[in-house]
């Protein structure tokens, strides 16, 4: 018995196959091979056809079938995480109506501001949970405002993982986790965020029907069968955005429990169990992915830009040249915590929203030409990546999030000893490390939606888990830590 697991990114769309008995991914692969196209017709904009999408998951779907000689009928259910925030149009006939205004666009941050200023701040907040924003809602109203004829034309507005569900199924349909994305999910009326639709002139029947997060959703359709090589009728039962899809992979389902990536830019995602916002939208609040009516679970987003493009300029333009990322982490070690004072700014790479969206730059502070050398600022800069997140979670913590634990997977920045020592003693949190993707929890998904496990810890019992961090040495890195803080401000 198998589970099929989708991720729908920005850059590939990738397909796992898991054995359900025993959790482990049995064929994965993705398309494209080279990061998928984004169309930038002017600064600021960032749009993708939706059918690449659906061919790039005919490819990837072909590949893993073939590898793994799985046979089509032994698949349960389909699992789908997508690329959030991202609006699709479709007609009657369920034709897109154009390219999908994706998550990174930013023509839409004027809509949202207007309307942040125009309804009030606490009014959107308290509803919101969030700023309109760059948002899904807010890029349906530029369409509306700079298309309006193809605007007349639309029937339902999606998502991207609701456009793939779509295809699949040819149902139109969507989760109050996605609505509450795309800031259209009102938390204060437990509806549709009439509000702020009715403030933009979107009629409420252009939002799919709400199915829960884990349940049928539809099942596939002959001809998608066909095109996919799949035997029709498979349910699909689970979708969810990517990050908190992200957390679901990595069993983060109960408040204080936060997921965590670091590449390029980093995330830092918590679960809070009471309606609850930043006053100064500093961070996200989304539905996670098992909140209900009886049940409040929101995943509290926040995003870091400079994470490890900040290490990775470090490697081309201060480690010794022909360093490895391991070796470059050896180095650093050779510097005591805190980096004898050095405090460096990790926020090099675009306005950040946990500073108010100012854009502040990345600085170095505390340098002294007779003392620190390179191995001072290759740590330093681990440490300011570090901090940040650290001041990202106090934000989460004055929500009421009481944070114990950290899980994340073991790449990126996470291979750093430096980088997860530092986390775990700054934030005095247990961080545990896994081997899981969010195509492979979208699978695991689909299993507690189908019925296949009884709940999340059946679904997720054998995530294997590769180390566990205890913190450490935490006077230390809350002194460097307080350095720094008092150096940003």
């Amino acid at each position: 018995m198998y589970l099929l697991g989708y991720d729908i990114g920005s850059s590939s769309v990738k397909a796992s196959l898991v054995d359900a008995q025993t959790g482990k991914c049995v064929s994965t692969a993705f398309y494209p091979k080279s990061e998928a196209a984004i169309i930038a017709v002017k600064p600021g904009w960032a749009e993708q056809e939706p059918s690449s999408w659906w061919e790039n998951l005919k490819l990837a779907t072909s590949a893993i079938m073939s590898e793994s000689g799985a046979d089509p009928k032994d698949i349960k259910a389909i699992g789908i995480s997508y690329q959030m925030h991202g609006l699709v149009c479709v007609d009657k006939d369920k034709n897109v109506l154009r390219p999908s205004i994706i998550w990174c666009d930013s023509r839409a941050v004027p809509y949202g501001q207007k309307a942040f200023d125009e309804l009030g701040h606490e009014q959107c907040l308290s509803h919101l949970l969030n700023s309109p924003g760059n948002f899904t809602a807010s890029k349906l109203a530029w369409v509306k405002e700079n298309e309006p004829e193809l605007y007349a034309k639309i029937y339902k507005i999606m998502l991207p993982g609701d456009y793939i569900a779509m295809k699949l199924t040819g149902e139109i349909c969507t989760t109050i986790s996605g609505l509450s994305e795309g800031m259209m999910w009102d938390f204060s009326e437990g509806r549709t965020a009439k509000m702020l639709l009715d403030y933009y002139g979107i009629d409420e029947s252009l939002i799919p029907e709400i199915r829960p997060t884990f349940a049928e959703q539809g099942r596939v359709t002959e001809a998608a069968a066909a095109e996919l090589g799949l035997a029709a009728g498979i349910p699909v039962t689970y979708r969810a955005g990517d990050q908190p899809n992200n957390a679901l992979s990595l069993n983060v389902f109960n408040p204080g429990e936060i997921a965590s990536t670091a590449g390029t830019s980093g995330v830092v995602y918590g679960v809070l169990g009471d309606v609850n916002y930043d006053p100064k939208s500093r961070v996200n609040t989304f539905a996670h992915v098992n909140h209900t009516a009886e049940q409040t679970r929101l995943g509290v987003l926040l995003c870091i830009n400079g994470t490890g493009i900040l290490n990775s300029w470090m490697k081309r333009n201060v480690a010794p040249e022909g360093i490895s990322y391991a070796e470059m982490n050896d180095l650093a070690a050779t510097a005591p915590i805190g980096s004898a004072g050095v405090s460096i700014m990790p926020f090099g790479n675009g306005a950040e929203r946990m500073l108010e969206n100012r854009e502040v730059g990345s600085s170095i502070h505390g340098v002294n030409f007779n003392v620190h050398g390179k191995a001072h600022l290759l740590r330093a800069a681990q440490e300011g990546i570090v901090f940040s997140f650290k001041y990202g979670i106090d934000i989460m913590e004055q929500m009421g999030m009481s944070v114990k634990k950290i899980h994340a997977g073991h790449a990126n920045m996470f291979l750093s000893p430096i980088f997860r020592e530092t986390l775990a003693g700054v934030t005095g949190a247990v961080i545990e490390l896994y081997d899981t993707d969010g195509s492979v929890g979208a699978a695991k998904g689909a299993g507690i939606g189908a019925g296949v496990y009884k709940d999340n810890n059946e679904a997720f019992s054998t995530l294997e888990k590769l180390a566990v961090i205890e913190p450490a040495d935490t006077q230390a890195y809350t002194d460097a830590y307080q350095i720094w803080k008092n150096r940003m401000a």
